[in-house]
């Protein structure tokens, strides 16, 4: 557990180094503390189906549990993070997009990572959350009413060699509420 801000010239603005470097080469959960959340509030999973996606889901239902708090799990999407047939991303213009069956997809996803944590810890209340849109912006937002915010490391962006995704580094840095970073068994 660490605070959220660094002693750089830049007052609070910027993260500090030093956070960054933990959440991206740690072994064990990151926990940046900031804000005021209110305890009144949900534990907030970013689920993304990654094997860090699913380490944190572990996580959030444990904090969840400990804390006798709600826990929201999101999942959010939008057809620029869908594969094409060349596994690039998509290309809006070049490609007919079935939102309903992507809908569909990303609802199974969501309930498929919730479903074995729910069955192994009966006493956590959960809602299920989907939404079509820009995923750092939305789970920003979804975080204002968070107790805490889990996610995962990594999830499925194009670098591959990153220790630490950029919707991961955008909570870090923005979140209103503590966000703890779990890392997986990549």
């Amino acid at each position: 557990m660490t605070g959220g801000r660094g002693r750089s010239g830049f007052g609070g603005l910027l993260l500090g180094s030093t956070v960054v470097q933990l959440a991206a080469h740690g072994h064990c959960p990151l926990m940046v503390v900031r804000g005021r959340p209110d305890p009144r509030g949900p534990v907030l999973l970013a689920v993304d189906g990654s094997p860090a996606g699913e380490a944190a889901a572990g996580f959030a239902f444990a904090e969840a549990e400990l804390r006798g708090a709600p826990l929201t799990a999101m999942h959010v999407w939008n057809t620029r993070s869908e594969p094409t047939p060349h596994e690039g991303p998509a290309d809006p213009l070049n490609i007919v997009v079935d939102l309903d069956r992507l809908r569909e997809r990303h609802q199974r996803l969501l309930e498929e990572t919730v479903a074995p944590l729910r069955h192994a810890r009966p006493g956590v209340a959960v809602e299920l959350r989907l939404e079509r849109a820009r995923v750092r912006h939305a789970l920003l937002d979804a975080a204002r009413e968070a107790q805490l915010l889990v996610t995962g490391a990594r999830g499925h962006g194009g670098f591959t060699g990153m220790l630490l995704g950029s919707v991961s580094q955008a909570l870090l840095y923005h979140a209103d509420c503590p966000v703890t970073v779990v890392r997986g068994t990549e």
